[in-house]
């Protein structure tokens, strides 16, 4: 991964080091640039000095603009450029959260970096909103489409849909028209998704609604139906709680799982002790029942046919179907050898 050349901690040394010693301590304090990487509020600073906290307010501020204005500052924009570039590679616009730890994994020396987009006039804070995380950006353009093109990409999705991450990035670009080749890569398609609080990924790494169920995972059902989903067909009771157990490193306890699964439509028992996903038009109801309603919809079958057309339905066993098929008092065979309701 390419990062940052210059020494953050450094930086920020030279270009306070004009500053009496009151309005440094403020400085360090708000920002966390001190060796316990503590951000100091207001309050908290104000006792110290047995002033307001609208007091420190302004020695903040007023030390920012001194800061700006040193010429320690003008001699160091060379490292403010090479940030300001290190952003452009990677998406222009970045959430904070993915922006501080590509730059270090250390907190203090997060904390300078955030000092330093702070104070550098090429940097923009766009705050948290119900839309976005917190981020940064260096270009305004670039800013908006990504914006307009997260917000176009959630309008798009169902609340049950679950889209795989290639495909999410497919989705993505094909909604942001005229992005230059250099953002046109996988990375920066995942940085800029980050950046959306409506568009999130489950743990198995399947995007949607950041709302759903199906992403947002609370309790055993929602990881059942993940993990019977991954399966991509029917699964027993205590193989979906030992299937939870392995993925997600959360024990399950059968009974638990069983009980969930029993409660929520999302599943349909097909079977003793045999769920299936409702979504795969699994139906409950006996044998006879589900024969009844495929003849009614498809009209008449073959033999063959029914047992195909109950088995895409419910996990009956053949003999369990041909039993009920060849009973008189529901079902007939027509002139032409084919299966009907009486």
């Amino acid at each position: 991964m390419s990062t940052i050349s210059f020494k953050p901690k450094q930086v920020t040394k030279k270009i306070t080091s004009h500053l009496q010693d009151r309005s440094r301590d403020v400085i360090m304090s708000r920002f966390g640039l001190n060796a316990d990487s503590e951000k100091k509020t207001l309050e908290d600073i104000g006792k110290k000095y047995s002033i307001t906290r609208e007091r420190v307010r302004q020695i903040e501020e007023a030390a920012l603009n001194s800061i700006k204005k040193s010429e320690a500052y003008k001699f160091e924009q060379i490292a403010f450029n090479e940030l300001k570039q290190f952003i452009n590679s990677l998406g222009s616009i970045i959430a904070e959260h993915e922006l501080l730890p590509n730059i270090s994994k250390d907190k203090n020396t997060q904390n300078h970096v955030h000092f330093h987009l702070v104070l550098g006039d090429s940097f923009k804070r766009h705050h948290e909103d119900e839309h976005f995380h917190t981020r940064w950006s260096v270009d305004d353009e670039m800013a908006e489409k990504v914006h307009e093109s997260l917000k176009k990409l959630y309008a798009s999705l169902k609340d049950e849909d679950l889209v795989p991450e290639t495909e999410m990035i497919k989705k993505f670009f094909d909604q942001m028209k005229d992005v230059s080749e250099q953002f046109k890569n996988e990375e920066i398609a995942r940085r800029w998704l980050s950046m959306s609080k409506t568009i999130s990924k489950n743990p198995l790494g399947e995007w949607g609604k950041a709302s759903s169920p199906n992403i947002n995972t609370r309790g055993v059902k929602d990881y059942a139906f993940l993990v019977m989903r991954k399966h991509g067909s029917p699964m027993h009771f205590r193989e979906v709680a030992d299937a939870i157990s392995k993925t997600f490193g959360k024990k399950t306890h059968y009974a638990t799982c069983h009980n969930e699964l029993i409660k929520d439509p999302r599943f349909v028992l097909v079977g003793r002790g045999l769920y299936a996903l409702a979504e795969w038009g699994y139906k409950t109801g006996i044998a006879r029942e589900v024969i009844r309603d495929i003849l009614k919809r498809e009209g008449p079958l073959s033999k063959e046919d029914v047992i195909e057309k109950v088995m895409k339905e419910r996990y009956f066993k053949k003999n369990t179907i041909l039993v009920n098929l060849v009973n008189p008092k529901f079902f007939k065979k027509n002139k032409n050898g084919l299966y009907t309701t009486i």
